[in-house]
This record gives structure tokens, sequence and C-alpha cells, in this order.
């Protein structure tokens, strides 16, 4: 009966909020009869004969944060085992099919009853894996139904979850308990996911499993940046968002005004801006119009794969006279999945979705190699993970744009002073690794143990 009304409520939540959700079904249209409940037939053909693990990663953090955990629980599982892999958003699905093969990436389904059941069928997987938070009532139901157990790996609870939680913790507690295991984050998210109604004795804390990501160690494009800014300083700005309203300024102009003053003039830095999403590359052009930008995209086949560098000698700009590649001032990464490698290149790594209030990102994936890292205020999204950074002197959180310049500026001046930083973050991103091997181990024992019933 209670599942019934959810059903009929996102029917009816559908249909209210029917032009928003219109707007979300043009973003993700990619894969829309997949989410449907029509399972590839690569899919179906991958998994003949084979024992499956599901593992869903919402998008491209989830992906890169599932990356180790897939490889190492097959080799775990042994022969005769496959680990399938969905996402929600077609970034992180195209990172998926480039990181595990097309034929075992799929659209994760809506969660409708019909939708659901068209995977579980076809899957018949022994284990769901969920990355960080992506609970849905209906997929729950169902997998309790067909006895399919359900971990959560890498848990966390954000502020704003808890609170949300806490409030509906009558009903959303029932959810809770349908989940066989949690592995959390931290002892916080552990300590939050009780209060808020899991079982104690499926919650665990074994620490976060992006410690353990690391980038691939050759990236094209991060070579060609690197040879484009031809020994001058680099600054990547990545994950940046829009602005919470039409007032404010989005996390870009934030970045570019901040770098458009000394760190331009005097430091000659090139800035390279990765956006969080791939709807608003546009935008960025666009706000960064009266300077030299180039897209990371343009570096295409067309090139033989190269920096364009005669287009980059542009009159007024700074740079060689013979029209070199320091001409160029701005770098937009408008590709998928290059942005943890274009990391290991920069002078200075700032992590967006900080500045603006959208809860940060993740700061581990330029520490893991030396880069110095600046934040904004909003970092509640890893506040675990950035609280041992600043305890280690390894991070520098800035409260605004201005503050952000300066630091900026110190940074580039002071190269000893930001490369010892750096270091420091790197050994807190060294020292927290070893949560995807605890994962692996809690969920072959949880396989296994569904076995011997």
């Amino acid at each position: 009966m209670g599942m019934a009304l959810y059903s009929l409520l996102l029917v009816v939540g559908l249909a209210v909020c029917s032009p928003w959700w219109l707007a979300r079904m043009v973003r993700y249209r990619a894969g829309m009869g997949q989410r449907l409940g029509r399972v590839p037939a690569e899919l179906r053909a991958a998994v003949v004969g084979r024992q499956v693990v599901w593992i869903h990663a919402v998008s491209v953090g989830e992906v890169l944060a599932a990356s180790r955990l897939v490889t190492e629980l097959e080799v775990a599982l042994g022969a005769g085992w496959m680990v399938v892999v969905s996402t929600t958003t077609a970034t992180g699905q195209a990172l998926a099919k480039e990181r595990f093969g097309a034929e075992r990436v799929f659209f994760y389904p809506l969660d409708f009853a019909w939708a659901v059941r068209g995977y579980l069928r076809a899957l018949q997987p022994k284990l769901l894996v969920l990355m960080e938070s992506e609970l849905w009532p209906r997929m729950l139901v169902e997998c309790g139904r067909t006895r399919v157990p359900v971990a959560v790996v890498n848990a966390r609870v954000s502020d704003r979850s808890y609170a949300r939680g806490m409030r509906v913790r009558a009903v959303w507690g029932n959810v809770l308990r349908m989940v066989g295991l949690f592995l959390a984050q931290s002892e916080e998210d552990a300590r939050r996911l009780v209060a808020m109604g899991a079982r104690v004795d499926a919650v665990r804390a074994i620490g976060n499993l992006k410690y353990d990501v690391r980038a691939a160690k050759a990236s094209r494009v991060a070579e060609l940046i690197k040879q484009v800014a031809a020994g001058r300083p680099i600054v990547v700005a990545g994950s940046t968002v829009d602005s919470i309203n039409d007032k404010c300024l989005s996390e870009d102009e934030m970045v570019i005004q901040a770098w458009e003053g000394q760190v331009r003039r005097e430091k000659g830095v090139l800035l390279v801006i990765a956006p969080r999403h791939p709807e608003r590359f546009g935008e960025i052009e666009a706000v960064a119009m009266e300077f030299y930008l180039v897209k990371a995209s343009d570096w295409g086949d067309e090139n033989g794969g190269n920096p364009p560098f005669a287009k980059y000698a542009k009159d007024g700009a700074p740079g060689s006279e013979d029209g070199g590649p320091s001409r160029l001032e701005i770098l937009l990464l408008d590709t998928i999945g290059d942005l943890a490698a274009v990391y290991g290149v920069a002078d200075v790594a700032f992590i967006g979705g900080s500045l603006v209030r959208r809860g940060g990102h993740n700061p581990l994936e330029p520490a893991q190699f030396g880069v110095p890292v600046v934040m904004g205020p909003s970092y509640e999204n890893f506040r675990d993970m950035v609280g041992k950074m600043i305890a280690e002197d390894g991070i520098r959180i800035v409260q605004d744009k201005d503050e952000l310049e300066a630091t900026l500026v110190e940074l580039l001046t002071d190269r000893e002073a930001a490369q010892a930083m750096g270091e420091r973050g790197r050994l807190v991103f060294e020292q927290q690794q070893g949560a995807t091997r605890r994962a692996v181990e809690a969920l072959v024992g949880m396989v296994r143990d569904e076995g011997r019933r």
C-alpha cells in the first residue's frame, strides 16, 4: 500500500512539475529507453552465464570513486563473476564506458516498478551496490522482494540531507532499514545514518574511496596544456558552478575576476576552467569573451590532435612576439574525464562549488599530485576530507573572490611555501588510503553470506 502511494505521488509529481521535468528530460534524453526499463541487448549478452554485481554510480565523481572498486571486486570474486555499472548522467555514462567498457554500462532506471523489474529480471544480481547516497524506495522494495541484498558504499550524509532526513525520520528510517550494509566515509556519517534510522549493525565507517582514486598518469590534453603554457604558471579551476540566483556572480565569473588583475598581468598565468556541468560551456565562452579563450575540444583530429598554435596570435594579448603559444589566456576544458589528470600540470588548483554554496567538490584530485589546493567556505559535502587537510595545513580556505585573488598571488609568488603546502596535502591523501580494500572485503563477505543462506 505504501509503495502504491509512493508510485502515485511520483506520477503526480511528474505531472505537476511537468515543465521542470521536460527541461530535465532534455538534459537526460540520452538513454531514455534504458531509463524506462529497456535493457540493452549488449548488456543482456554480456551477463549470460555470469553471476552479477550491479554498481550504481550517479555521475563522474561516483564513477571515479568506483573505478578501483570495480576492478578489485571482480578480482576478489573470481572467475564467473561480472560487475556491471549504471549511471544517471550522460557525462558519467561516457566516463564509465571509457573506464569499464560499453557492454557493461547502462543508464539507471527511473524508480517505477516496470523499469526496475526489467533490470532485476535481466541481470539477476547477487548484490546491488549504490555509491554514496542514491537511495530510491521502489528499487529497494523490489530488491527486497527478489532477495537481492543492497549495500551503500562511500555513504555520506550532507548537512542538508541530515536535516531533511531527521524531519521525516519516521518514513525515511523505513527506507534506510531496507539497506543491508552502509559503508560510511566517516564516523560522523555513520552516526548520522543511525540517527536517521539505519540499523546500528548495518553501518560501518571504513573511510573514503576517493582517497584511493589516482588519476591516469598519461593524458593528451594535460600534456598539450603544459605545452601551450610554455613555462607560464597554470591555475586550474575545476568543477565550477553557476550562481545561486540572478543577483550573484557565477563561480566562473568570480574566478575570472580574481585572475584578470595581478595574477594575469604580472604572473602571466594561463587559466584553465572546467565547469561542473557541460551545458554551461557556452556560458563560459560568453563570460570570457574579452580574453583569448580556446576550447580543449578544438584540439581534435582536424589538427592532428595538436593545439593549433597559429591561432593563438591575438593582437594585444600578452605573450611572445612571435605568436607562440603563450598568447593563450584561458583554456576551457570542455572534454570529459580529463580534469583529474589536468590537475597534475597545475601550479595552483581551485576547487569549485565552494565560493557558491553548493557544498564543494573533491580536493583530493589535485592533492594527490602535491598541487596546492584552494577552496571557498562551502565544503560541507567533503567536511571530513577538508578537515583533515586543514589540520595539516594542506589546503587554503578563502571567503570571497578578493581573498582568492590575494591567495593566488601569494602562492604563485612564494613557490617554496606553495610546494610545501601541496606536499602536506599529498601526505593527507596518502595516509588515508585503504577504503577500497576494506569495501571489497565487506562486499565479498556479504555475497558469500548470502550464497550460504
